[in-house]
């Protein structure tokens, strides 16, 4: 909004006037220093993505677990968080399988304390092969419902385990998705089996396939795609 607006939000603006402002006159980036209240960037085209969605899916950019959730996307996401701009399960479901797991691991870099993986949006989405080209999934097809409905599952237990009835704000606190995946308790791991088994179907693969011919296979695939055009 412009400074004017702004400046209507008195408490908060006035923060920002004492806090924010004199770092900003300090920046290179003119942008930045002459439009001093903004939060960030206004991201028209993350924006434009995401209108008339009322969720999306969202995944940290380094993480020790890769992990896919639902924002709602009433909230503005950080700059360290990739959104991709469906709301569909059938999506969430195909991300948050091992097929794409292990491609992220083959395409990622490593950073932080711990050496953890960072996704990227152009050389780990961008380049992965999905069952069928993104919106081109043959909505009548039941492999894809398949995979929407395994992942609904894994969501829901997920979420269960996240906010159980009756729990104190300090049993909540430690009820964290690394945590969980640090735990990796049976009922996630049947969850995931059955997440990762519907997504083998979709691809035409066995149940068995280990991870370095999933890799293979992707790369094969990839290299179909692109020579498609």
């Amino acid at each position: 909004m412009p400074q004017e607006e702004a400046a209507l939000y008195q408490l908060p603006f006035e923060h920002v006037v004492e806090n924010v402002k004199p770092i900003r006159a300090e920046t290179r980036r003119k942008r930045t220093r002459e439009r001093w209240w903004i939060h960030g960037e206004a991201r028209p085209g993350l924006r434009k993505a995401i209108k008339g969605l009322k969720r999306c899916i969202v995944t940290p950019e380094v993480a020790k677990h890769r992990v896919f959730v639902w924002m709602d996307t009433s909230i503005v996401p950080d700059h360290t968080c990739h959104v991709i701009a469906r709301d569909d399960d059938y999506m969430i479901g195909v991300l948050q399988s091992r097929v794409h797991q292990t491609w992220t691991l083959a395409q990622c870099s490593w950073m932080g304390v711990g050496n953890d993986p960072r996704y990227s949006s152009s050389r780990t989405f961008e380049t992965f092969p999905f069952p069928w080209p993104p919106g081109k999934e043959p909505r009548d097809d039941r492999r894809l419902e398949a995979i929407a409905s395994a992942a609904r599952e894994l969501v829901r237990k997920r979420d269960a385990w996240l906010n159980p009835p009756d729990a104190s704000a300090a049993e909540l606190k430690k009820r964290t998705l690394t945590n969980l995946y640090n735990e990796n308790p049976s009922w996630l791991q049947d969850a995931h089996r059955d997440l990762d088994e519907a997504v083998f179907a979709a691809y035409g693969w066995p149940n068995d396939v280990k991870d370095p011919e999933i890799l293979a296979r992707l790369l094969q695939l990839n290299a179909e795609r692109a020579s498609q055009g």
